[in-house]
């Protein structure tokens, strides 16, 4: 029996989807921030990205906002980006650099180790103690130079969760990368599972996805592993008809530093709960998509690149190659975007409660088996009466 009284020693969904509603419920949604984000690692930068001292990134999330600085130590660390006198946020935007963190509200001042070094008028602070008062830290890690962190501790590290794919990950040089353009925000009128199962659906790709199949063929794979998902496919020696995808096949270059069969694979991977970095020959991209209400998210996302070979044609040809990687891509984001929308509009029907899942969607098993665990009104299949989160 769980804490909530629920039987879950005989789990006999285990080839079913979760229930519609709990893709709506705002009382399930409060849930998942407590119990899933904020004990999960999301992904803020990459160390590229906080060079030099005073170099800063922040992540904004679930009403939280974490900000990663370097110090004038060149250490990396993490803090909520939250003032300790009356809650004012210190720095606003996605990243910057700093000498020290000052609270626009009443000037408060924090060294970039987050000490409290300066306070207008201290001595009227007659309960204040300075070495109490500092920025508040959060669990940071540092995976192949991505940059990690989350609010609550406990679980796996991120290296622990990715420890099975380590040698698959190592031939691409993840330290050495840097950021092409900015972090881009796509707000979607979803839940944000909706997007993971989504991302993790293999076998929609021959359906809804016509250039990711003219490119893969029938080489499209997944598979599940308790806290990472991996789905792959590798480009078929046929020329295209579509002219971005058939340019594709033809500028990609060969990059030494890969083995032979990863040169033409597309590599994906989902890292619980809502983290996944699409790994190509010519790039890296992460993208995250983070709960912004019971039915709504955004995606952020990134590409990062390995410096550019000297020679020139080589060159030319990657950032061609990078360039029909972001065509092919926009359509497949397009496609997906309409897909994900279909099914949170058709959930909210009363006709539908749980659908089946087939021997192939192993990920969303997965994915369906953890949501259950933690939460275990997640069995219902019906929504259960408003208060019962409370109960």
């Amino acid at each position: 029996m769980s804490e909530s009284g629920l039987d879950i020693s005989h789990d006999h969904l285990e080839g079913w989807s979760l229930p519609a509603w709990t893709y709506d419920d705002p009382e399930f949604a409060a849930l998942e921030v407590d119990r899933i984000f904020r004990p999960s690692w999301q992904v803020v930068c990459h160390v590229s990205d906080v060079v030099g001292a005073g170099d800063w990134h922040s992540l904004d999330y679930i009403n939280e906002s974490v900000i990663v600085v370097r110090g004038a130590d060149h250490v990396l660390r993490a803090f909520t980006n939250v003032c300790r006198h009356r809650g004012s946020r210190l720095v606003d935007g996605s990243g910057g650099c700093a000498k020290k963190l000052v609270c626009p509200y009443h000037a408060w001042t924090y060294d970039l180790d987050g000490r409290l070094t300066g306070v207008p008028d201290s001595a009227s602070y007659p309960t204040l103690d300075k070495d109490k008062a500092g920025l508040v830290p959060v669990d940071m890690e540092i995976w192949r130079g991505f940059i990690f962190v989350r609010l609550e501790s406990g679980g796996p590290s991120v290296a622990e969760m990715m420890a099975p794919y380590e040698a698959q990950v190592a031939p691409y040089r993840f330290e050495e990368l840097t950021a092409l353009g900015r972090v881009t925000m796509r707000p979607r009128d979803v839940n944000w599972k909706n997007i993971g199962d989504n991302y993790s659906d293999g076998l929609h790709i021959t359906v809804a996805h016509p250039g990711l199949t003219r490119l893969f063929g029938k080489s499209y794979g997944v598979e599940a592993q308790p806290h990472v998902d991996r789905m792959w496919g590798d480009l078929v020696d046929r020329p295209s008809a579509n002219w971005s995808e058939r340019a594709y096949q033809n500028m990609l270059p060969p990059v030494p530093h890969l083995p032979a069969a990863n040169q033409t694979r597309w590599l994906y991977f989902k890292l619980w709960p809502s983290v996944a970095f699409d790994i190509y020959p010519d790039q890296v991209d992460f993208m995250q998509w983070l709960p912004t209400g019971p039915n709504s998210c955004v995606i952020r996302e990134i590409s990062y690149i390995l410096p550019d070979a000297p020679d020139y044609q080589w060159r030319r040809e990657m950032r061609a190659a990078r360039y029909l990687n972001w065509r092919i891509n926009r359509q497949v984001n397009a496609e997906d975007t309409v897909l994900v929308t279909r099914v949170q509009q058709g959930m909210a029907s009363r006709s539908f409660s749980m659908g089946p899942l087939s021997d192939k969607e192993v990920c969303l098993k997965s994915f369906c088996r953890q949501i259950r665990n933690i939460i275990p009104e997640a069995r219902l299949e019906q929504r259960p009466a408003s208060g019962w989160s409370r109960k």
